[in-house]
């Protein structure tokens, strides 16, 4: 089993950093993945992070990202995204869809990827080569960045894109609606995308990047994992994480509101390199 370091929480609300980094490290108590997380609320102005700089194979969750830059080079050049970039858009980021991840990856190259990352002050992310953009680099702390950049006004990406992009992450398929939201409060606006795949080493990597806003809530969550055994696995992981995350900001919930994902969580298989 991996044995991982209880995380580290830092809160303006009185006992609640020490009862998140708790539940957190009971949540992954005795699980085989090695798991990251990076979670923000600014409603209580808390961080909590484990392993937050350590690199990950994105695998689908990168799609926030060749979003978030096409959107960025659309604003460079003082243009509407297309209805064919649209249609693109909506079915990379709501069905996961990778035929239309690899046409939006080719059009932007890794190179304005990796222009629009060094603006966004992602200097941990590498993208990946010869078109496998599942292979990706990522880590904790730049999701959350990216995260950050969507749910909040900033010079990078503007508020017409920032909406564009919660609005797809909030449409995603009720089939690949797992991971970060398990256990979101019921007033709560859910945006979500994940990931997973598996390779020769390291096992399946299962991603989850989630935002909560509305109702009050102006959270955001992602947790890493790999060395999972199986998928179903790396989802349980990340689902204990979110569900005590979720319950500790959100203590007066109603239980009975409270949002279950599906019980068979299922997404297409990023582009990767043979082995």
């Amino acid at each position: 089993m991996a044995t991982a370091p209880r995380p580290v929480c830092v809160s303006h609300q009185p006992g609640l950093a020490g009862k998140l980094s708790r539940d957190i490290a009971a949540a992954l108590r005795g699980r085989s993945a090695t798991t990251a997380l990076s979670l923000r609320d600014h409603t209580t102005h808390t961080r909590c992070t484990l392993r937050a700089n350590q690199g990950f194979d994105s695998a689908s969750v990168v799609k926030v990202t060749v979003l978030a830059t096409l959107l960025w080079d659309a604003q460079h050049h003082h243009r509407a995204l297309t209805k064919r970039e649209k249609t693109l858009a909506t079915a990379m980021i709501t069905k996961s869809d990778n035929a239309s991840t690899s046409t939006l990856w080719k059009q932007l190259t890794p190179a304005r990827v990796a222009a629009f990352l060094r603006t966004a002050g992602m200097a941990d992310t590498v993208p990946g080569k010869d078109g496998y953009w599942g292979l990706t680099r990522i880590t904790a702390n730049d999701q959350e960045r990216l995260l950050d950049l969507i749910t909040h006004p900033n010079t990078v990406l503007s508020d017409a894109s920032r909406g564009y992009l919660l609005s797809l992450m909030g449409k995603v398929v009720h089939a690949q609606r797992w991971g970060t939201p398990a256990g979101a409060p019921g007033d709560t606006r859910i945006h979500v995308k994940n990931g997973w795949l598996k390779r020769s080493t390291h096992g399946w990597r299962v991603h989850s990047v989630g935002a909560f806003t509305g109702g009050g809530h102006d959270y955001t969550l992602t947790v890493l994992t790999q060395d999972d055994r199986t998928m179903k696995a790396g989802v349980a992981t990340i689902e204990a994480v979110a569900r005590a995350v979720h319950k500790d900001l959100n203590p007066t919930a109603r239980a009975d509101r409270l949002y279950t994902p599906t019980d068979r969580p299922q997404e297409a298989l990023p582009a990767v390199p043979e082995e």
